[in-house]
């Protein structure tokens, strides 16, 4: 058994996918099991009518080190979006944005009513403490919401509400600010190392990538798992295999037995597709809405994203609602023209994703190897055992993979 381990890994998003992908390159063989028609779990993209439709607005930072090391960021052909953001209430457009990155936005930042003057030195002096700080540095310090990390930082009202809270609500899918200091500091970091981009192709390209580097007979879709005892695994048809070391790089606590059921909660996000006329700002750029009681959050263009594309806008909503789709629909076109002066158009496609991402508390940068192992056969990855970024997603799967190495070759002594 120790010559040619059985190893069985359970979701082929991209966790498991980069489990697999390290498995690989170690020497060993992994198959992979997923219910889902297509890999990737939550980061994924429809195709209908030619039009490119993500689901949620995702991108990929690609500042992120395991995007570096996991990834062929030039293959993917990556456009990156400007280093700042558009922000709309009651028909006048405001802009904040790094200078420092994209000259453009100099004249338009040092006029703009957003946030004062100390504003946005805070902001660039924000910029440069982060890049310096590690990220060992970041996932160790005390947490506390970014609300009051921000109030603590003395930055004004005005722009917390004006430009923080809707550019972070797209981010983090709630609009409060309530999450973690930690995930704050990462995401600025990384947003002032790097860019927020989009394969050529969709968010989807990315566990494509992925998979092309794994032998497709090795990854099972359509093939969901309703139990893991051990050494065995039981699929929903009822039929059972057997593996010497699983790795579960979805939630465990469907799967295996005994284990206290998770109360973890989860942000939802509900993205609207809408063919307009608008020709777009020209430029990949997010718009964010910043007035207040509006359930639109942030939006861009398709066509100044992905080339060739007809015009289309997407527009994120992360509050609560009653609305059926249709009525979001009515209220998101009333607030586009209210708001950006933007007539929407006809509604094409939506997607409500009821678990977008998880609401963590005390976040980490990634496992250690170590911690992965749940039973003598039993490994865990995943993104939500960490921070829910795709960078945590990635590493996760690493360290479940390193640890089912480590035990294989006799490096870890289970007590």
């Amino acid at each position: 058994m120790q010559n040619s381990p059985t190893i069985t890994i359970i979701g082929a998003g991209v966790s498991g996918l980069c489990a697999a992908i390290h498995l690989k390159n170690s020497g060993y063989k992994a198959q992979l099991y997923d219910a889902a028609a297509h890999v990737g779990g939550r980061v994924a993209t429809d195709y209908k009518d030619g039009n490119i439709l993500d689901h949620g607005f995702q991108v990929l930072l690609d500042s992120y080190p395991a995007a570096q090391e996991f990834l062929d960021l030039e293959s993917l052909e990556l456009t990156k979006f400007s280093p700042g953001a558009y922000l709309f209430t009651d028909g006048k457009k405001s802009t904040v944005g790094d200078p420092t990155r994209d000259p453009s936005f100099l004249f338009m930042v040092a006029f703009s009513k957003v946030g004062s003057i100390k504003d946005k030195l805070k902001i660039f002096t924000l910029s440069r403490k982060l890049k310096q700080k590690s990220l060992k540095e970041i996932f160790e310090a005390k947490e506390q919401t970014t609300l009051a990390y921000l109030q603590k930082a003395g930055f004004s009202e005005k722009i917390i509400s004006k430009f923080f809270k809707p550019f972070y609500a797209g981010i983090f899918l709630e609009d409060e600010l309530q999450t973690s200091s930690r995930m704050f500091e990462f995401v600025f970091k990384m947003f002032a190392q790097g860019s927020a981009t989009l394969p050529k192709n969709g968010i989807a390209d990315i566990p494509g990538q992925l998979a092309e580097q794994l032998p497709s007979e090795h990854i099972h879709l359509n093939q969901p798992v309703s139990r893991v005892v051990g050494s065995q695994i039981t699929l929903a048809d009822g039929s059972k295999l057997e593996s010497d070391y699983t790795i579960i790089a979805t939630q465990a606590d469907r799967l295996v037995p005994n284990l206290p059921i998770s109360n973890m909660k989860w942000h939802e996000v509900t993205v609207l597709y809408f063919k307009t006329e608008h020709k777009g700002f020209c430029k990949p750029i997010i718009g964010l809405v910043s007035a207040k009681n509006t359930l639109s959050n942030n939006f861009h263009f398709l066509q100044d994203v992905f080339e060739g594309h007809e015009n289309m806008l997407s527009v994120s909503v992360v509050k609560s609602h009653e609305y059926d789709i249709n009525e979001l629909a009515a209220r998101v076109r009333m607030e586009m023209k209210e708001h950006c002066k933007i007539d929407a158009g006809e509604l094409v496609h939506s997607k409500t994703i009821k678990k977008a991402l998880p609401d963590l508390k005390n976040l980490n940068y990634s496992m250690n190897p170590t911690e992965t192992q749940l039973t003598q056969n039993i490994y865990l990855a995943g993104d939500q055992l960490s921070n829910g970024s795709l960078n945590a997603a990635m590493l996760n799967g690493k360290a479940a993979a390193q640890a089912v190495i480590d035990k294989i070759e006799g490096k870890v002594v289970v007590g």
